[in-house]
């Protein structure tokens, strides 16, 4: 008789700061755990956006040693207007029938899942994987700092955050943590006007943080050497194991024509990287505000102007909606050799944060866009908007020391003095640049060590795989 292979299934939410990482997981998985099958599972939306080329919707692909099985969250089209509690209600309903469906199917078909693994806000999934007697395990996908954030603010600490949330400059001591502000945290967390669209991710979160503490083993994409201290504090209250930064296997030393990701929005071809070619070392800030914020014309303005008025080449990854912003005209969004500028939809982002030509990164400050420049030791502005960014870029600055935190005027948007002044901050030639990117230099090599062979994320990884191996 066949000895039972491990079939690990991962489950995302269908946005790309979810599935990257999930992604990532799954063939750092497929890597180490030796003959076992990986199926990702993410809603229709995201799925039908990956794969383009599929024939219908639905259609279960075959993406190298991955297999990618899609469920129904009610907006396959993705183009539903409901509000986000809507939302996740029909996600937890449909999503736990269909993900059934799919253990079963796969069970009946002789591949029976032995594991799930599921990323943030799907506790459900846990759930489904319980009642079929598989292992369950999260996988959480921000900064081991914003898990403690989140765990005082459900024990304890929720009553003085709420009543202070209108002063961004109100100071708090968390147990075990630096002293933070309130601008510092998650912004679902100083939300408490209950008609606020994303005042629900606060019920999320915390049933998130419930199904931590009743056992379940929880990934983080972090490594013990970046958050020791928040590490220190959770490992008393949660089983975590720091894997991260969950990267592509190449990590960040990919060449030109290697793909690293299969993002949900098609990149500009290979024309930035001729472009960045032609530039000289550490001399490009580069831009980016990742895939779910699409900036209003006023501060896409202030940025351009800002990019421009800081004298140094860039390369902006702009996400656009035409109704908002009028697209550049095509030859000034072609650069030639010499010209400072070049402005473009999407990238591959990995790839451009590791070629010599970067200087710098402004950034949204997402997780996996942080992660990304410590391993690749870009130095960072950060422009944290709202739920983790700003924790993330608070860490950058004070934490780590790996760059800037940029603020914001009167008007909540980030002027283009401001941008200018950051970029000269952190690639200039004062003591304050230099040590940036000392520290840059410093966390790179350390990130790189975690997650490279026999470092502590690698270790923990292989230890996590052969427990479930075991058990």
């Amino acid at each position: 008789m066949e000895e039972q292979r491990q079939h690990f299934l991962v489950v995302t939410f269908p946005v790309q700061g979810h599935l990257n990482p999930g992604r990532h997981l799954a063939k750092r998985l497929a890597l180490l755990a030796a003959g076992a099958r990986i199926t990702i599972s993410t809603p229709i939306s995201g799925h039908r956006r990956m794969f383009s080329s599929i024939s219908t919707p639905d259609e279960e692909v075959q993406d190298g040693n991955i297999t990618y099985i899609p469920f129904s969250d009610g907006d396959d089209d993705g183009s539903s207007s409901r509000n986000f509690k809507s939302y996740v209600t029909d996600l937890e309903l449909l999503g736990s029938q269909h993900l059934a469906a799919i253990i079963r199917r796969l069970s009946d078909g002789g591949q029976p899942v032995t594991c799930v693994i599921y990323t943030l806000l799907l506790p459900w999934a846990g759930r489904v994987a319980r009642e079929h007697g598989i292992t369950s395990v999260q996988f959480w996908i921000q900064p081991a700092t914003i898990l403690a954030i989140c765990y005082h603010f459900f024990h304890g600490h929720q009553s003085i955050v709420s009543a202070h949330s209108n002063d961004p400059t109100f100071r708090l001591n968390l147990p075990n943590l630096p002293t933070l502000q309130i601008r510092d945290l998650p912004t679902f967390l100083t939300i408490t006007d209950r008609d606020n669209p994303n005042f629900h991710f606060l019920s999320a979160f915390k049933d998130t943080i419930e199904a931590m503490k009743a056992g379940e083993k929880v990934l983080v994409n972090t490594f013990d050497e970046l958050e020791p201290d928040a590490f220190g504090l959770m490992r008393e209250h949660m089983d975590l194991v720091a894997i991260g930064p969950v990267m592509p296997p190449a990590q960040a030393d990919a060449s030109d024509s290697t793909p690293v990701t299969r993002d949900l929005f098609g990149e500009d071809g290979s024309r930035y990287m001729e472009w960045l070619n032609t530039q000289r070392e550490r001399s490009v800030v580069y831009a980016s505000f990742g895939s779910n914020l699409v900036l209003k014309k006023g501060q896409m303005e202030g940025i351009r102007r800002g990019l421009m008025e800081s004298g140094r080449p860039y390369l902006w990854a702009v996400r656009r909606e035409p109704s908002e912003i009028a697209v550049p005209d095509k030859e000034a969004a072609e650069p030639k050799t010499g010209e400072k500028g070049m402005e473009i939809e999407w990238c591959a982002q990995l790839r451009v944060l590791s070629h010599a030509a970067l200087g710098c990164f402004v950034t949204h400050c997402g997780w996996n866009s942080t992660a990304e420049s410590l391993v690749s030791g870009v130095p960072v502005v950060a422009v944290g908007r709202w739920a983790d960014q700003a924790t993330n870029a608070w860490m950058v600055e004070r934490e780590w020391g790996v760059g800037v935190r940029a603020e914001v005027g009167k008007d909540g948007e980030v002027e283009a003095e401001e941008v200018r002044s950051c970029i000269e901050m952190v690639m200039g030639d004062g003591e304050r640049g230099l040590q940036i990117r000392r520290k840059a230099a410093m966390w790179k090599e350390r990130a790189r060590e975690a997650i490279g062979e026999g470092g502590s994320s690698d270790r923990n990884l292989r230890a996590f795989i052969q427990a479930i191996q075991n058990s």
